[in-house]
């Protein structure tokens, strides 16, 4: 099936997205970081190292395990069904998303990525306040945020994240929007590579390793983060820790907004290939 004229000018958007988006050009902040996150990285035994990838792979299955069986999840997927009912009225399963055309699609998943934002943007804000409760779960809040909101945008497009090929690449999805900067071209590349030899639609077929020790760098910003925030806490504006709850707010929202972009266009750009 030929692509539709609207749908050539989504195809030739994200093309040009991903020449934009995955240029990289680090400046001179972001090169003595880099520089010293991958010094921190180096000075880790190999054992000890694959030991963290292993034990970041199991977390990360276990989230998106709790997310998958929660009720929460459960409801969305209720939602969505009735609101692409809006537009057609053969919707039943998530697999039968795919009949609506690209820009109901895409309506509808904007949708859920601006509550997902916002919903970040608020973690941020609790955390930046400094309390230790908030500020020690931030972590693993803002991982469940964003697996949650790859899955959400996976079933936007007809993607039932209940087959183990589903889960398998969200999961990927989700590590490659999360790794540095100059990872990403790469991880991309792999990801398309994947879809575009697939073979069983329901069982995995690819690698099962997520994590690596490169997406350690992950966790390390937050601990930066962590610091910059208990640093700030004691600036009270108004009783309030303003600058703080900005900083909390401001960088969990831009990696919400840079998760969500990247698996956006992803599943647009598989939705489009698969039916190409």
């Amino acid at each position: 099936m030929a692509l539709t004229e609207r749908e050539e000018q989504i195809w030739q958007e994200i093309n040009a997205w991903e020449e934009d988006f995955f240029t990289y050009e680090p400046t001179d902040f972001g090169r003595t970081y880099e520089k010293w996150a991958t010094r921190q990285m180096d000075l880790l035994p190999e054992e000890v190292q694959q030991t963290i990838g292993e034990y970041v792979d199991s977390a990360l299955f276990h989230i998106h395990a709790l997310i998958q069986n929660s009720q929460f999840q459960l409801d969305t997927k209720q939602r969505l069904l009735s609101e692409a009912r809006v537009f057609r009225d053969d919707i039943f399963e998530i697999e039968d998303l795919k009949k609506c055309s690209i820009d109901q699609l895409s309506y509808m998943a904007d949708q859920q990525i601006a509550r997902n934002r916002l919903l970040s943007f608020s973690q941020g804000g609790l955390a930046g306040t400094g309390g230790l409760l908030f500020l020690g779960t931030d972590l693993p809040a803002m991982v469940a945020i964003g697996i949650r909101s790859v899955q959400s945008i996976a079933m936007h497009y007809g993607y039932d994240i209940q087959r183990p090929a589903e889960m398998m690449r969200s999961l990927k999805v989700y590590h490659a929007a999360t790794m540095p900067k100059r990872f990403q071209q790469e991880k991309w590349d792999e990801l398309m590579v994947e879809i575009r030899e697939e073979e069983d639609p329901i069982f995995y077929a690819g690698k099962d390793v997520i994590a690596d020790v490169s997406w350690m760098s992950h966790p390390i910003q937050q601990a930066v983060k962590m610091m910059a925030i208990l640093l700030l806490r004691k600036k009270l504006t108004q009783g309030l820790p303003i600058f703080g709850m900005a900083l909390g707010a401001i960088m969990n929202y831009q990696q919400s907004r840079k998760i969500t972009e990247i698996a956006h266009k992803f599943y647009q750009k598989r939705y489009l290939y698969e039916k190409y």
